[in-house]
């Protein structure tokens, strides 16, 4: 079991603060789902029938996915599901987000992991790397194991989503140099989606996150979700003409 980390509590004004502590039992959420602004929330609704193949993705990272400090139906996963089937797609995500995850440890479950999964999914979304950098772990080992983590999932034909974080101001100018190109350049060198970085929506707006400075609210995962859903239905592999039939 990871050791929880403590929690740096500070915030630099106008510049991103990805620190994504190794958590143990989670808060409860800052903000309620059904009130607040800033976020475009419509597109996330309810489960709902839909016609058409199913469509397995795999959300395989660390707390962020995991949905700490959020009740259940609150994650990005969950709520990303809800935004795909709302659009049409017959979206079922296995939440395999581990509070606490470097990369190393990702790399270390990834087999066991996909080999738990009822079939073989189409695509895994990645959201690694955060723990690395709070740990202010050499840059180079974390790009290694996304590395490795990307390789064998286009291995076995699997598309990938990779979400891009970036190096927290007070780790220096000379980590951010080495950490932040880490993303933009595995997605390019390996032709894989990216979102260059997943706290875009909710890094410079309190009211969407939790009171860690952390993690999003319930909130802040829909505005998350409205900024990377195109994203995601992009990466997933067109729809063979025979499961077309099949599904309806």
């Amino acid at each position: 079991m990871e050791k929880s980390l403590r929690r740096l509590n500070f915030v630099v004004p106008l510049l991103p603060l990805v620190l994504l502590s190794a958590c143990g039992d989670p808060a409860p959420s800052s903000a309620p789902a059904s009130e607040g602004g800033g976020a475009e929330v419509g597109d996330v609704g309810a489960a709902m029938p839909v016609m058409g193949p199913e469509r397995r993705i795999l959300a395989f990272g660390d707390s962020l996915l995991a949905g700490y400090g959020l009740d259940d139906g609150e994650s990005y996963p969950e709520r990303l599901e809800q935004a795909l089937r709302a659009h049409g797609v017959n979206a079922r995500i296995t939440n395999a987000g581990v509070s606490g995850d470097t990369t190393a440890a990702g790399l270390a479950r990834l087999d066991f992991t996909l080999e738990s999964q009822p079939q073989k999914p189409e695509l895994v979304i990645i959201s690694l790397g955060g723990n690395d950098m709070l740990r202010s772990l050499p840059p180079e080992e974390t790009r290694k194991n996304l590395e490795e983590i990307v390789a064998r999932l286009k291995a076995d034909n699997i598309k990938v989503v990779l979400l891009g974080m970036l190096a927290a101001p007070n780790l220096g100018m000379d980590y951010a140099e080495q950490f932040n190109p880490i993303y933009p350049q595995i997605a390019q060198e390996e032709g894989v989606t990216l979102v260059p970085f997943f706290l875009q929506s909710v890094i410079d707006k309190p009211d969407l996150m939790q009171d860690d400075h952390v993690h999003p609210t319930a909130l802040g995962v829909d505005a998350i979700v409205s900024a990377t859903l195109d994203d995601v239905t992009r990466a997933l592999p067109p729809v063979e003409e025979e499961d077309t039939a099949e599904g309806g």
